[in-house]
Parts: C-alpha cells; structure tokens; sequence
C-alpha cells in the first residue's frame, strides 16, 4: 500500500521548561531529552538527562510546573534517580545512562524505562523498571534473539533511540506481545577498528533507521526480567524525505490516536563526523509517522516535512547545535505537550493538536 503524506497533526513551541541550573555540576553540560511520567499521586514529573563535564550523564527527576492554563512553564527538581555506577554503563575515561524513555505499561502495572548504557564498548540499549518513577530496578541490558533469516547477530551493534509501546500488540507469530522501537548501527568500526559496515541479509541502505521487536506478554508476566529478551525483529521506516536525508530515530511512547499508533521521531541532516559523541555539523528534527493500530510494523503515513526544525536561538545554539529532539509526550488538561531537547542544553515544550478538529 502507498504510504501517505498526510498526517493531522501539527506541533507548536511553547518555550523552554528546564534549564542548566547555575552552579549545578551535575548540568554543566546542559539537561536535555527527558522521558516522562506520572507518579503514584498523580503528579507529572520529567526524568531528564544530565550531563556533567566530560558528557557523562545522569537521569535525574523534576516536577512539572504549569500556568494556570495547564501549559507547563518549569520544573522543580528532585533529584537524581540513575547513575553510571554499573561496570557497563561506563568504561575507563567515560560513562553515562543517557536519554530515557518511559513507558508506563498498565498490563504489568509498570514504568518501563529504556535508556542507553555508555559503557566499555560505546552506546548499549538497557532497561529499568519502578512503580514510582524514583526507584528504578535494572533489567541488564537488551539481549536480540538470533533470527538466521537477518545473517547477523543485532547484539554486536550499537543501539539507540528504544522505546516501548504502551499496551500489547499481536507480534508476526501472533503471539500477545510487548512492542519495542529500537535503532541499530551498522558500523562495526566504531567498535572495532577496520570491521566496517555489516548489514543484515536483504537491507541495501546503511543509514540509521527505526526497527521493530517484540516480547511476548505471558514471558514478562511471569517474569519482568523477560521484558530484556528482544525477538522478531523488522524494519520498520528509514530515511525518505529530505530533512531525513542522513538518518532518523525513534521519540516518545508511542501514542494511540483515533487513526492508529502516532510515532513522533527524529530526522536528521548534515554531515557525522566519526567517533564524535557531541556533533556540530547536523540538523535534527521532528516528524511523524502513522502505524497501523492493530499491526504497528505497518506504517500508513508519514510526514514530508517536519512538524517542527530548530528556528530559536535556543534550539539552534547550545551543546550540539540544531537540534529539536523529541522524547516525551504528556497529556494535562485534556491537550497533548511534547518535550524535547533543544541543542542538547535545554529541554522545550510543544502542544500537539489534531487539524481536523
């Protein structure tokens, strides 16, 4: 089926809701990408990331604070809620759990966060889970089943950019499962040197691009530990249009809106320089796609041009500049608020509104 182009939703900047504090050493190199959730009374609360000198980073947790219209206008903070304290969050000379993403899954009763571990050997999806959003229990690391039909082994590459659906789909064996987002990196020459790009059996084009896998349900119900164990893997969208053009990423949590699953993401433009953690010649920003609800490897539309590209100064000058990098999405009073890092410094607020309403 021809994907469409036509997407009724628009994103619109709010302003910024956190920045570096004065004097924190733990922000000295900005807060930026947060995930989201609401604790156990109700109240919403960002987990962002925390970047000290050195880019070693932190999840940290602050309270959002609204206007009397319920637009989110700032934080107060409360803390931090993960380090890189485990031997593979970290290597000699690095370290840092960075960009989360939460999922609260009601089947399991559970915030399930994603995260990256910048451990020993570079970026490593991980996960957590908490009833709470202050104490998180580390699951270990993502482990990918083998699947011969791909010829390759997905546990050997860098990963980024995972996050859960929030309630269980039928995965392609139709097994009741558990959904997750996932962005793989082909270059094994990040790791080691001279190994060069591999790429799975039948996939041409080595940019970065959004895949899929599943867990089944009844594995995490017996036991949450499961939720680590990644099987049926698909490609699920790479780059196509032109603000995509170098690679694209997952966001938030994936939000069920009445034409299926809305996944807002990330293209990017501009030039990598290797080996690089902290860019300074790429443009990130964020568009959407449309997955189908009941099969959500299928996507049906996606957008053309992008739902919002760095145009503020805070957006286009901090740590990597140009950058719009959605990770959250929250709803208050009825309406729907994206948060999203801003040139790795800040993090910004957006309202998503439907357009045919």
């Amino acid at each position: 089926m021809p994907v469409s182009t036509a997407i009724p939703y628009t994103l619109t900047r709010l302003g910024v809701v956190m920045a570096p504090e004065d004097g924190n050493p733990l922000e000295a190199e900005g807060v930026l990408n947060p995930a989201s959730g609401r604790g156990p009374d109700g109240v919403l609360y960002l987990l962002p990331r925390l970047v000290a000198a050195g880019n070693v980073s932190r999840v940290g947790l602050a309270r959002v604070v609204t206007d009397d219209d319920g637009v989110p206008v700032g934080v107060e903070r409360e803390g931090v809620v993960l380090e890189p304290d485990r031997a593979w969050e970290h290597g000699v000379a690095h370290g840092g759990v960075e960009d989360p993403r939460v999922t609260f899954v009601p089947a399991l009763g559970l915030h399930v966060m994603t995260y990256v571990a910048y451990g020993p050997l570079g970026p490593r999806t991980a996960l957590a889970v908490s009833d709470d959003l202050r104490t998180w229990r580390r699951l270990g690391p993502a482990l990918f089943a083998y699947d011969d039909d791909l010829d390759i082994d997905l546990n050997l590459f860098h990963n980024k950019d995972t996050v859960f659906f929030p309630t269980p789909v039928t995965a392609p064996s139709g097994v009741e499962s558990l959904a997750v987002l996932h962005r793989p990196m082909w270059d094994l020459g990040e790791i080691r040197p001279g190994q060069g790009v591999v790429l799975p059996r039948g996939v041409t084009d080595d940019r970065h691009s959004i895949w899929i896998s599943y867990v089944p349900l009844a594995d995490v119900l017996e036991d949450v530990g499961a939720l680590v164990h990644w099987r049926e893997h698909r490609f699920l969208a790479g780059p196509e249009h032109p603000f995509e053009e170098l690679k694209i990423g997952g966001g938030p949590a994936p939000l069920r809106v009445p034409e299926g699953w809305l996944l807002l993401h990330h293209g990017v433009t501009g030039v990598l320089a290797s080996g690089v953690d902290q860019q300074q010649r790429v443009n990130y920003a964020a568009g959407a796609l449309l997955l189908d609800a009941d099969d959500p490897s299928v996507v049906l539309a996606r957008t053309a041009q992008p739902l919002l590209a760095p145009e503020t100064d805070d957006e286009r000058s901090g740590i990597v500049p140009n950058v719009v990098f959605p990770t959250a999405i929250e709803e208050i009073g009825g309406a729907h608020f994206v948060f999203y890092g801003m040139a790795d410094s800040k993090i910004g607020v957006a309202r998503l509104d439907r357009t045919d309403l």
